[in-house]
């Protein structure tokens, strides 16, 4: 890609504008950026990347487009019209399926549980977006994710967003740190309310216009509805186990019971259980009581680094290992290439294998990775826990 985008001048010859492809998912988000970039002197190609359902007149969907989360074609090529700029469909959903989709489905049935937004961000959205642009010599891509790209030293860092309500930045650390020069948010500066009064001026739907409150291919039911209809394979009875491995129950498959579970497992013996731990090796669900779900220590892998070098050791860093939960505080250190060994302060509950834990130094992020399966004396055990119920990430 350019490494520098043109400008308009004018105190001389108006030279090209600065040229930006922008992801339009038909969102509020993504729409508001539209119209801010527009305004900022920028030109604008939007594009939608069509990952999951098609939204031909004739076609079988299970959602209308108005109801789904993201691709919202309808209403993306509405604002393109209002601003005078063109737009375009994508179709990404071969792509989507084998790097999300399969990915999410498979980490259910081996006992971990990727969370298909960050896995998006990196192979999808971004991954898509940036190829085009670089393909077509476009100067830079654009999204409507509540996070901010702002001057460091060595450049440009990673950045929370200024809603702190909404910020985004925990499902993009996987982009590479090569690409965030050539990165723009134009709403992450801002607070939601501000989006709303500015989308009032592109006449959008207001009734259509609800936030994603789900996993954007999981249309019918929840994910465990999803899961029993794309891999019947997921539907293995086997035990339930109190923490000494005794059975005291029987489950209908490790995929659709999570850490910190406690309705609909089925068991009644005089006090509170909550699913402790799954283990794909045996097909076994663990049942504990709230204090035993408690870890202070995790093993992270597939490390991506978003500042200068990764250092041997990182104290009083802040950590998120579930989006929706605040930052807590703890220690990271660098074991080999690739993999690092977090000490949390304080112990964690449920803390699980396939989940992106992420590293902040105030509000930069530094990077993450994947948190590793656990071993326990005694019972060889892997944590798991639900996806984020509300993932604003279609933007």
């Amino acid at each position: 890609m350019p490494s520098e985008p043109t400008e308009v001048n004018t105190a001389g010859p108006v030279m090209s504008k600065p040229t930006v492809l922008l992801g339009m998912s038909g969102g509020v988000d993504s729409s508001v950026a539209a119209l801010l970039l527009t305004e900022q002197g920028y030109d604008v190609q939007g594009v939608t990347l069509q990952v999951w359902e098609p939204e031909d007149a004739d076609a079988v969907v299970t959602k209308k487009w108005e109801e789904r989360g993201c691709c919202k074609v309808g209403l993306a090529r509405h604002v393109a019209q209002r601003l005078g700029i063109p737009h375009e469909v994508v179709d990404t959903r071969e792509t989507f399926r084998k790097n999300v989709v399969d990915d999410f489905i498979d980490g259910y049935l081996s006992g971990t549980t990727p969370n298909p937004c960050v896995r998006c961000n990196e192979r999808v959205k971004f991954g898509m977006l940036y190829q085009l642009a670089k393909a077509r010599g476009i100067d830079f891509v654009a999204s409507g994710h509540y996070a901010q790209v702002l001057p460091v030293d060595e450049g440009v860092g990673l950045f929370r967003g200024a809603d702190g309500k909404k910020e985004q930045s925990y499902f993009l650390y996987r982009l590479p740190a090569a690409w965030l020069p050539h990165i723009l948010f134009p709403v992450g500066h801002l607070q939601k309310t501000e989006v709303w009064k500015r989308a009032e001026e592109l006449d959008l739907p207001a009734d259509e216009m609800k936030e994603s409150q789900e996993i954007c291919f999981v249309t019918q039911g929840d994910y465990r509805t999803f899961l029993a209809a794309e891999a019947p394979q997921a539907l293995r009875p086997g035990p339930f186990l109190d923490p000494e491995g005794r059975k005291i129950g029987e489950h209908r498959g490790i995929a659709f019971y999570t850490p910190g579970q406690r309705k609909g497992l089925g068991i009644a013996l005089g006090e509170r259980l909550y699913v402790k731990e799954v283990n794909p090796e045996t097909n076994a669900v663990v049942l504990g009581r709230a204090e035993d779900l408690s870890r202070q220590t995790c093993t992270v892998q597939d490390v991506n680094w978003l500042a200068d070098a990764l250092p041997e050791t990182l104290d009083h860093v802040d950590i998120k290992y579930r989006y929706a939960s605040p930052a807590v505080s703890g220690r990271v250190q660098q074991q080999t290439a690739g993999t690092l060994s977090i000490e949390f302060q304080e112990p964690q509950q449920a803390l699980s294998p396939g989940q992106s834990l992420v590293l902040y130094q105030g509000d930069r992020v530094l990077g993450g990775g994947i948190i590793q399966p656990f071993e326990r004396h005694g019972i060889s055990t892997v944590l798991r826990e639900t996806p984020e119920r509300s993932n604003p990430t279609c933007s």
